[in-house]
Parts: C-alpha cells; structure tokens; sequence
C-alpha cells in the first residue's frame, strides 16, 4: 500500500540528503519526493509517498523524527488528503492525428504546451491516476518522453501540519 507523508523540515542545505539517506539506510524506497518552500520561508514541506505496510511506515515516521532538522512528521490518511502530480508529456503526433490528441488533452483537463510539426507537448496536474490514464490514451500515439513531478499533498478541510516544538 503507498502512504503519503508530510514532513516539515527546516529550510537549510542539507535535510534533503539526511532525509533520503535516511531512507537509503534502511532499505526503503522512495516512490515520490518533492520539496518546497511553506508560507513560512525557514520551514520546508516534504512530501513523501513510500510503499510499504503499516510497520514500514510507523518506523519512518519513528526515524524521521529523530533527524535533528526535521520539525514535524504527518501520515496523512487515506482520502483524508488532496494530492497532485505535475507532469510534461512529449507524444508523436502527425498532422492526421493532431486533431485526436488535443481532444484527449480536452477530456482530461492537460493543456498543450509546445507544438512541432511531429509532436505535442502537454502538461497536467492532477492526481498520479489521472496522469496514468492520459499515458495510457498517449500510448499508441508513440510517447517519446515524460517527466512527472513528485506528488505534493495537503489535508483536507481546516487541518494543518502545523510546526510544534521540538523535543
């Protein structure tokens, strides 16, 4: 099962690499990592997606926050979250086929970014699922490149991952 973390870390050099040999230490793989400033400019979020049963999880979450810049660790639960993933999709795409492809961007909410005479590039935010099922439809178009952003997720309604007091 994938687990989806919000980890909120002190924005300096060098958390990321403590954070993800962290990981590497321990045998865990990282499915999606992406880091980013908060509405706080000394404070990062990292979102982390692992896939694991609840015993891996439970001992990241255990390890994480023995990092010293680490200030708060949150596994947010199952449909309790809103995720994203930002992704660039380059497909081949003739003059015949044009038309067919920027129907499909249409239908899935992805907007066309670059055009050549042999190919589209679109881009889409949304759910990794959602991204999956534009791969799928560009698929026999011939894909020639994708680069997908890790996730990024927030709680839903008025819950925070708010940074509390280091122990």
């Amino acid at each position: 099962m994938k687990y989806t973390l919000s980890v909120l870390v002190e924005n300096q050099p060098g958390v990321l690499s403590k954070v993800s040999g962290l990981f590497a230490r321990r045998g865990f793989n990282i499915d999606s990592l992406a880091v980013g400033v908060t509405e706080n400019p000394s404070i990062s979020r990292m979102t982390i997606v692992v896939n694991g049963d609840e015993y891996i999880v439970e001992q990241v979450e255990k390890q994480l926050n023995k990092v010293i810049p680490v200030i708060k660790v949150k596994v947010l639960q199952p449909d309790a979250f809103i995720s994203r993933e930002l992704s660039l999709i380059k497909v081949n795409c003739s003059t015949k086929q044009r038309l067919e492809i920027i129907q499909i961007a249409q239908l899935m909410n992805a907007q066309i970014v670059d055009v050549t005479p042999t190919s589209l590039t679109l881009q889409m935010a949304d759910t990794a699922e959602q991204i999956e099922t534009l791969v799928t439809l560009l698929h026999p178009f011939g894909i020639k490149e994708i680069c997908r952003a890790g996730t990024i997720a927030l709680e839903k309604g008025a819950g925070v991952t708010a940074p509390s007091q280091k122990k």
